[in-house]
């Protein structure tokens, strides 16, 4: 983590809410720095290293969708939390497919908001998976835990911090019924019943990775009523 403070980006270009946002950030003993568009936020990026990227999605420029996407080029690992007034699943599933690692809609309620911040920030400075193995199999698949890597039917991919985190977890525990509360406290850092569809939709996510066919999971299986299991079996 730089410095003694955890340094936050915050890109947001309504500064009533800018300057909300950024006043409860430091009033937690964080350092923020706030851009107010797309551009300025790559060009931040490219020369700062940040803790967590806060990160709106409907901006002057580039769009918030894009600015993940290419913040996932520069930095696989560093934690986004994407923020906006779109409820629809479609932009849910939108958020996370650009490479975020979680999704708040708007107006938030503030502790929640700030608990997301910190079980965020918790779990990327001080949690790294423990090495399960170089090289980890399944199917066509191989994931480098240790460097963020996998190689799927698709080629080589870059692996975010959080997916890195879950892999790890569902690999110490394949064949295991794991509840969808413990995936999410164990992952991002906290468990609210709300936010089970943040999960459900990351799971998606690495079913378009890893599965032959998305649709029909043979390694990433639904639980109903539980949670998820991983099998590396097919």
């Amino acid at each position: 983590m730089s410095g003694e403070k955890p340094h936050i980006l915050l890109v947001e270009d309504e500064m009533h809410l800018a300057r909300g946002i950024t006043f409860n950030l430091e009033q937690e003993g964080y350092l923020v720095s706030h851009v107010e568009s797309g551009e300025e936020a790559l060009e931040k990026v490219t020369m700062e290293k940040f803790d967590l990227i806060i990160l709106d999605v409907m901006l002057p420029g580039i769009g918030g969708f894009e600015v993940c996407q290419k913040i996932r080029g520069l930095d696989s690992r560093v934690p986004v939390l994407m923020l906006t007034a779109r409820s629809a699943e479609s932009d849910r599933i939108s958020g996370l497919a650009a490479g975020a690692d979680d999704y708040l809609v708007k107006p938030f309620n503030l502790k929640e908001f700030l608990l997301r911040v910190s079980g965020m920030l918790r779990r990327s400075a001080w949690y790294r998976p423990e090495p399960v193995e170089e090289g980890y199999r399944f199917g066509d698949n191989e994931v480098f835990l240790l460097s963020y890597r996998a190689r799927t039917r698709q080629g080589e991919i870059d692996l975010t911090d959080l997916e890195v985190r879950m892999l790890s977890l569902f690999f110490h525990r394949e064949g295991e019924a794991i509840p969808r509360g413990e995936i999410l406290e164990s992952v991002w850092g906290y468990a609210t019943d709300a936010e089970t569809r943040t999960l459900d939709n990351f799971i998606v996510r690495l079913r378009k990775y890893f599965e032959p066919e998305p649709s029909r999971p043979v390694f990433f299986q639904t639980v109903r009523g539980v949670g998820y299991r991983f099998s590396r079996k097919s």
